[in-house]
């Protein structure tokens, strides 16, 4: 990203430390009025909202948090300042990607750490190996391949699913499973058998396969018993599936301490540290909050965002998550997005290919615009309700939908469900966008 940004001189166009608080459409002009924090106001034609997918950080999330003496802080707001963890006795709430990833990396470097145990993940080891110059050039003689490729597999990684589970025995399915599992990657997710997302059967085979391998690893039943998804729990690679490097084994150090919250959750920060609802107060020096985020929708709802008629996308979104092809909301002209929900990015895909898919159709559609005379484009009714149809009727189709997560927006509360990223995969995503500029950009309205 560093070099894509030198190269196409990008610096002197963005501006840093600034939050954008409002913007408000003005439909007599045609304009957007968009208003900093800092006081800077904004004019302008067009406004993109390209706010990330997982950039709203849910930090209030429990009682008493300002009484706390020590250190506390959610994992997307990490103090810039070296923080010096060295005999401190260190609590981390959570253990999804961000969560795992933080446990690693400081478990020998802390005096205790005490980790907050609610729902159970199923990981994947991670192969980190380092590249030597011929790695790089073999890499790179692949440019052709891979441009031509990435766009139009299912998750915009280079890998597909390529196995059929009911073409194989079942030893060679167990020969699959071990071979995609070595690789030490995300392909046991996103690159084996795609049946697991739709038939219960086989996602309980697989799930139970990475269950046994997390299993041998932990050894200790108790362990096992926190740290393990139970069968009935949900299945593997219905929530996001966390990579990572010896995270199992940090809770055979003495210092490590796993705690159960789900049938005893946290009831409150007190000056001390965390007490949960039986009473027991763990002491701590630093409290780690890897609590999540409002996914896809959040970011671009902490904006004070008005549309059409003083439309508000917060409230919209409060009542009902709807997009038009993930890229734009009906009522809210000239508004692109990109990561927004309803389209890959905002879940399921590799993120590079799918933000580059969206910024390049953004970029074409103002051109079209731009070169018809045009000025306004906005989604219709009817377009935006044939999209959401579409949209949900894949999701029905697979066991995400019925399972609560951030995919589905289950970790907020009050937040509407509904399967945050469009599940057709990457590949059918591009061609329904492009079908639609094609077809003059159906579903919208251009004046």
């Amino acid at each position: 990203m560093h070099y894509i940004t030198d190269r196409l001189d990008l610096r002197r166009d963005i501006r840093f430390s600034t939050t954008v608080s409002s913007a408000e459409y003005d439909a007599g002009r045609g304009r957007w009025t968009v208003r900093t924090v800092q006081g800077d106001l904004y004019d302008v034609q067009f406004l993109i909202g390209c706010t990330g997918m997982l950039s709203a950080p849910l930090e209030n999330r429990f009682p008493g948090q300002a009484s706390f003496r020590g250190r506390m802080f959610h994992t997307a707001r990490w103090p810039r300042e070296n923080l010096d963890l060295a005999g401190r006795r260190v609590g981390v709430i959570g253990i999804g990607a961000t969560g795992i990833q933080v446990i690693q990396t400081i478990a020998d470097q802390v005096g205790a750490l005490t980790v907050f145990v609610r729902t159970p993940q199923y990981v994947l080891p991670m192969k980190n190996p380092k590249y030597g110059p011929e790695d790089e050039r073999l890499y790179k003689a692949r440019f052709d391949e891979l441009k031509a490729n990435l766009p139009h597999t299912f998750t915009g990684f280079e890998y597909d699913f390529r196995h059929v589970w009911a073409d194989l025995t079942p030893e060679q399915r167990l020969a699959v499973l071990e071979e995609i599992h070595a690789d030490g990657s995300l392909k046991l997710w996103l690159a084996s058998f795609a049946e697991m997302f739709f038939d219960e059967a086989v996602s309980e085979e697989i799930s139970e396969f990475v269950r046994g391998k997390m299993r041998a690893r932990l050894k200790d039943p108790a362990l096992i018993d926190l740290l393990v998804p139970k069968p009935g729990d949900y299945g593997f690679g219905t929530h996001r599936v966390p990579l990572e490097t010896n995270y199992l084994e940090v809770y055979h150090r003495p210092n490590v301490t796993a705690v159960s919250v789900r049938d005893n959750p946290i009831a409150e920060i007190v000056p001390d540290g965390i007490r949960l609802a039986d009473g027991t107060v763990h002491e701590l020096d630093v409290i780690i909050m890897a609590t999540g985020f409002d996914a896809g929708s959040g970011a671009l709802s902490r904006i004070d965002i008005r549309g059409r008629d003083n439309r508000s996308l917060a409230e919209e979104w409060r009542r009902d998550i709807r997009t038009t092809y993930g890229m734009a909301k009906e009522g809210f002209p000239n508004l692109f997005m990109t990561g927004a929900p309803l389209a890959p990015s905002a879940a399921l895909c590799n993120m590079t290919t799918c933000l580059q898919q969206q910024t390049e159709w953004i970029s074409r559609c103002i051109n079209a615009l731009r070169a018809s005379g045009k000025a306004v484009i906005e989604p219709t009714v009817e377009g935006e309700e044939a999209w959401v149809r579409h949209h949900d009727e894949v999701a029905d189709q697979n066991l995400i939908s019925r399972t609560n997560s951030w995919y589905v927006g289950a970790n907020v509360p009050g937040k509407p469900r509904r399967v945050l990223s469009y599940t057709g995969g990457v590949g059918t995503y591009r061609r329904k966008c492009d079908e639609a500029a094609q077809d003059g950009y159906r579903g919208f309205a251009i004046a």
